[in-house]
């Protein structure tokens, strides 16, 4: 059995004193909804108990949708850094960043040179994205969607490139025998987020799918526990949300918590399970059920 775990919109706080020179821009309106809305939304006590909580179930990776910081600053680089180096080694934890992350014109280049090393090929270099992940019975597929965007637009894209790209790795995966999981920020499906916070490319995104098929594919952004299904060219291939793991209020899907995944070699193929822990009503970190998986 390989076990791998699904967290995502970690939103690291507190956030650091900006600069008024910090400020300008998208990074104003950032800020402003960090202080009005998003700190009393996000605890890093709940955060720590997520991960204690995370360890304790022997994963064999983990696998991290994004958004780690909030407006990007270049101190809270330095502080997801320091998370990810607690979360675990670069070899058992993959990233791939948020809308969040790619806050402004310079987070691409602080997100290479920071968070690189947990996205890397299995050569240990980090080569863009898509970047490919062979472990036990499974191929974790990383993708790209945070691009800076404007203020008040938190939508994501792939871009030609990675999308042919990310077809061509499909194509050679589905030679290999191995479960194929793909983790992107955003919902890649049409629907699948509100207006200003959708991958905009998502239709070509499942287009792909449907053509090479997946068998799982993972996603963040809506901090909320979900489902969904898109077409695949042997059946529905399950898409999976995970809420913010250090949200420490909200209805049941939209508390902290994360996915567990474990993966099995049978005679007729990789057969998938799958469950969900987080923070409880009663302020408990624990089961909250399985993962339905619908055929």
């Amino acid at each position: 059995m390989f076990r791998l775990v699904h967290l995502s919109d970690v939103h690291l706080g507190p956030l650091p004193q900006p600069r008024v020179r910090d400020l300008i821009g998208k990074r104003l309106f950032g800020y402003v909804n960090w202080v009005g809305k998003r700190r009393a939304l996000h605890d890093m006590g709940v955060l720590s108990r997520i991960v204690e909580d995370i360890k304790a179930q022997s994963p064999d990776h983990i696998a991290c949708a994004g958004d780690l910081v909030n407006i990007a600053l270049p101190e809270e680089f330095l502080a997801a850094t320091r998370f990810m180096e607690t979360l675990g080694d670069p070899q058992r934890v993959s990233l791939v960043p948020g809308n969040h992350d790619a806050y402004v014109g310079s987070s691409p280049a602080e997100i290479e040179k920071n968070w690189s090393r947990w996205m890397t090929t299995d050569s240990g270099r980090f080569e863009g994205f898509p970047y490919i992940r062979m472990m036990g019975p499974i191929a974790l597929v990383g993708l790209n969607s945070g691009v800076p965007t404007s203020p008040f637009m938190a939508t994501g894209w792939m871009g030609e490139k990675q999308r042919d790209d990310f077809n061509r790795a499909m194509q050679f995966l589905k030679l290999q025998g191995l479960a194929r999981v793909v983790m992107i920020h955003h919902p890649p499906y049409l629907g699948g987020a509100t207006f200003g916070r959708t991958l905009t490319d998502a239709a070509r995104f499942e287009k792909i799918v449907a053509e090479t098929g997946a068998e799982l594919i993972l996603h963040g952004h809506n901090h909320v526990s979900s489902m969904a299904y898109i077409k695949g060219p042997e059946g529905r291939v399950p898409v999976i949300g995970a809420p913010s793991a250090s949200a420490a209020r909200g209805s049941a899907t939209h508390r902290a918590g994360y996915h567990i995944f474990d993966f099995d070699r049978t005679e007729t193929g990789i057969k998938i399970s799958g469950q969900t822990r987080g923070l409880l009503e009663n302020g408990e970190i624990g089961a909250i059920g399985a993962i339905a998986f619908k055929a």
